[in-house]
């Protein structure tokens, strides 16, 4: 009895002790728990709070009586979204977007990184990172006006190239064919310079070893980045790989909303646009939270089966 009562001691001594070890630890370390204060609180209260709001989607949104006290209509949102004959055309387009920006500008930001590497004069190096970088700081507003401008049928550059060599003008923000590649190849001019300073900074960690041992057995400079430099961004350029495929159905809203118009608007409504006109403009809130949903959700299940084929197939991932 006297034993069990003495180790029960030692045991709740040793916690107490190992507690406060930990809290001693950490006020040494202070600022840095205090550089992490200002995220954490963001995701808090931007991120997990608001999830609050989610049983929306499943309930007829009130304004007298609140989120609470709604009446609860289970999955009646979600059947109206999908029983509704532009639902899977809104889908597709979404998902066909995202494909095709990942398809077509995944690989650009890692080209030019390996090349900027490779680039020996330091001046030309800095202007060209310079150059490539500033579109990603144009306003979204003033993106899609210079391409409203460069696009116009009467005095757009594009449709001025075309009639010089006798063609008719066309407009291309008026055909629907044309709205998906307009808007990927857009963002990947303006997101290219700007992605590929991450792939520079894990070009930086290469084991500057491995490249001379390569230069002494007679390697050439293409012989180099693909034995040395892209095994050793692998890592990055898998995890990388893995967001962008958790982050499928979210495409740029503001971009694609202020491109859109009745004519492109076949192939240009998805997912983001659609829930702000049916949840903001036409005020039904609670079936905008279950589209909502059901976009996180994909997205999820998306990202979870990213990580997992990643994880399997090259030993690296998220988690």
């Amino acid at each position: 009895m006297k034993a069990d009562i003495f180790v029960q001691t030692e045991l709740g001594r040793g916690s107490r002790t190992g507690v406060n070890r930990t809290f001693r630890k950490m006020l040494s370390h202070w600022q840095l728990y205090l550089i992490l204060l200002p995220p954490l609180l963001y995701v808090i209260i931007f991120h997990y709070i608001p999830m609050y709001g989610i049983q929306l989607a499943f309930k007829q949104f009130q304004a007298t009586s609140g989120i609470t006290g709604s009446p609860w209509v289970g999955m009646k949102h979600f059947e109206q979204f999908f029983s509704s004959p532009s639902s899977w055309r809104i889908i597709r387009n979404t998902i066909g977007i995202s494909l095709y920006s990942i398809a077509a500008g995944f690989a650009f930001p890692i080209m030019l990184a390996i090349a900027l590497n490779e680039v020996r004069a330091r001046f030309f190096k800095k202007t060209v990172q310079m150059i490539t970088y500033a579109p990603y700081f144009i306003s979204t507003v003033v993106l899609v006006g210079m391409l409203m401008q460069v696009l116009d049928p009467r005095a757009g550059i594009i449709n001025q190239v075309i009639t010089l060599f006798g063609g008719d003008p066309v407009n291309l923000m008026g055909k629907a064919e044309y709205f998906k590649s307009i808007y990927v190849w857009t963002t990947i001019w303006q997101g290219t310079g700007y992605s590929a300073v991450i792939y520079l900074a894990a070009l930086s960690g290469v084991s500057k070893d491995l490249q001379e041992a390569c230069v002494i057995d007679g390697a050439s400079k293409l012989r180099r980045i693909w034995h040395v430099d892209l095994p050793s961004i692998r890592p990055t350029i898998v995890i990388l790989l893995v967001l962008s495929f958790g982050s499928v159905m979210n495409v740029g809203f503001e971009m694609i909303f202020l491109m859109q118009n009745s004519l492109n608007l076949a192939t240009s409504e998805i997912i983001s646009t659609y829930v702000y006109k049916v949840g903001l403009i036409n005020a039904n809130f609670s079936f905008s939270t279950a589209i909502g949903l059901f976009n996180s959700v994909i997205n999820l299940f998306l990202l979870v089966s990213a990580n997992y084929l990643a994880r399997k197939f090259t030993d690296n991932s998220l988690w």
